[in-house]
């Protein structure tokens, strides 16, 4: 009977520990589902989507923050942490009411305040937030949950910039943390968005980890665009750093990752055809690229010189080397995208094909004296590498002397914002992609404002886009807001404030287990879902 007993015992035991083991890899598996890792297309360095332009720290902004007011698919805004907005009977006064249930995620409230302090913060750095606060004449808290703003004239500008989809993007913060000098980083990563971001597991250019928010409550609208319901199907998001893209793709194929948010276009048909692979061309997602000059230092702070160097480049040329598929890049002549209701060809005979001979007759009466130009090479970006290159023998072609400086991506942030002579570490020119979306509205584009000082990096200083900047913000008339884009493009292309390389549209590719059937101008991971299979 004892034998019995302990062998029934001993079975017993036997099989739970099976069970055990067998729901412990069933757990492991299920937690291991709920993870997607994903290669981003840059590396995560900094952590404050506030001072900087970099599309990855904006990316990394809508994992952890919100937005009072979003841009849905048709590029209409919504309310998002704002349960509504009234504006009064003359146009000049805006009333925000913030939504119940709005907690940051070391389990405070949202109020009022954090909006108004994180407004401020924002609008220092922002164009489109610059032009705000030019035409604002008050801001202030009524209650918790309430605040207003009161403008000089009647103007949308506070739809317009609080639904700002790209760089920068109007992100709520803590008051304390949105109280940081814009000279200084932010030294917290509390948002009320619907992911939280893990600190401890935080390698800077390695990996960043993002776990769901279980507090966070979506608006009950479907999710559309950037606005709607932000509704978390997975428990965590990993993004890893893999420089090199034949080993992401690998990666990819070996199912050791889940996501990959831009692959190069040479590395396409690596994937086209494989059943387990998932590829998706993003138009809302598309770049445009832009070299920038340096107008503070010779030989571009003559614009005739700066004229040449526009008439030298060909965008064709640039974008086959850079893609090469032209199923995802088109030639473009507008500096907003041309598919911004903005889009004008104005001009476009001076910039879109390159002609290096005519460059030359230009150089030769602009008087050039050899001054080298000094172009910042990423070598870190495979989207982006290709490119400068291609500026670099199209300037050379015409006369220029060259020198590339070769430098990761973040070397270059870095040194972009440097206004010393090149012996110490100056620069004349580099390169970069800016988003569609943060081109498509001429007040708050980056690349056209020209404010000098006040100026993205380049610093153009020509009074007469601004006040026409001004003027468009302050119209209400699309009419009239399109005849003021053709001037202003006229305008930046004759100064050369910028060197528009047409535009391209990034590919993503997951496994087949992971599916997201959202379009929006950032990739967003909210809404993905992964099946385990």
């Amino acid at each position: 009977m004892f034998h019995s007993t302990f062998t029934i015992r001993r079975t017993v035991f036997a099989v739970m520990a099976t069970m055990t083991l067998s729901l412990g890899s069933a757990a492991s598996s299920a937690v291991q589902a709920q993870t997607i890792t994903a290669v981003m297309q840059a590396s995560l360095r900094s952590l404050d989507p506030i001072i900087t332009t970099t599309e990855i720290v904006r990316d990394y902004g809508y994992m952890i923050y919100d937005t009072l007011l979003a841009l849905d698919a048709k590029n209409k805004v919504q309310p998002q942490m704002a349960e509504k907005w009234s504006v009064s009977p003359d146009g000049k006064t805006y009333t925000f009411t913030l939504r119940d249930g709005l907690k940051w995620h070391d389990g405070t409230p949202v109020t009022a305040d954090d909006c108004v302090a994180s407004i401020q913060r924002f609008a220092t750095q922002d164009k489109l937030g610059q032009v705000m606060t030019n035409l604002m004449s008050d801001m202030k808290v009524v209650d918790a949950k309430t605040f207003t703003m009161t403008f000089k004239y009647p103007t949308d500008i506070a739809l317009r910039a609080l639904s700002r989809p790209s760089n920068l993007v109007p992100f709520m913060m803590p008051k304390r943390v949105a109280l940081t000098p814009p000279s200084q980083p932010i030294k917290e990563t509390i948002g009320s968005g619907p992911f939280r971001f893990v600190n401890s597991e935080y390698r800077p250019g390695v990996q960043a980890v993002f776990e769901k928010f279980k507090d966070y409550v979506p608006r009950s609208e479907p999710a559309s665009g950037l606005a709607g319901g932000k509704v978390v199907k997975v428990d965590r998001v990993k993004w890893v750093t893999m420089s090199d893209p034949m080993t992401a793709v690998n990666a990819l194929l070996n199912n050791e990752i889940d996501f990959i948010e831009d692959v190069p276009g040479d590395l396409v048909p690596m994937l086209e055809h494989n059943p387990e692979i998932t590829l998706q061309e993003h138009k809302e997602r598309g770049s445009q690229n832009v070299a920038r000059l340096n107008f503070t230092l010779p030989p571009f702070n003559n614009k005739l010189i700066r004229q040449a160097a526009l008439r030298a480049i060909d965008q064709e040329a640039v974008l086959q080397a850079q893609v090469g598929n032209p199923k995802y890049y088109r030639v473009c002549a507008s500096l907003y995208g041309c598919d911004s209701p903005y889009a004008t060809t104005v001009d476009s005979d001076k910039f879109v094909k390159g002609d290096p001979v005519k460059a030359a007759a230009m150089l030769k009466a602009a008087k050039y004296d050899g001054t080298p130009v000094i172009i910042l090479h990423q070598t870190d970006q495979p989207t982006s590498t290709a490119v400068v290159p291609v500026y670099a023998q199209a300037l050379r072609k015409a006369g220029f002397v060259v020198q590339m400086q070769d430098m990761d991506w973040q070397t270059v942030t870095v040194r972009r914002a440097s206004k010393e002579p090149v012996s110490k570490g100056g620069w004349n020119m580099f390169s970069t992609m800016s988003s569609l979306s943060a081109l498509a509205d001429p007040v708050g584009s980056q690349t056209i404002a020209a404010n000098g000082a006040g100026a993205w990096y380049g610093w153009p200083d020509v009074p007469e886009i601004e006040a026409l900047r001004m003027k468009m913000a302050r119209s209400g008339n699309l009419a009239e807001q399109k005849k003021i884009a053709v001037q202003i493009q006229q305008l930046a292309i004759d100064n050369v404030v910028v060197v528009p390389m047409g535009e391209r549209s990034p590919v993503m590719a997951t496994r087949k287990d992971v599916v997201t059937n959202l379009s929006a101008p950032a990739p967003v991971f909210w809404d993905m879902t992964k099946s385990g299979k």
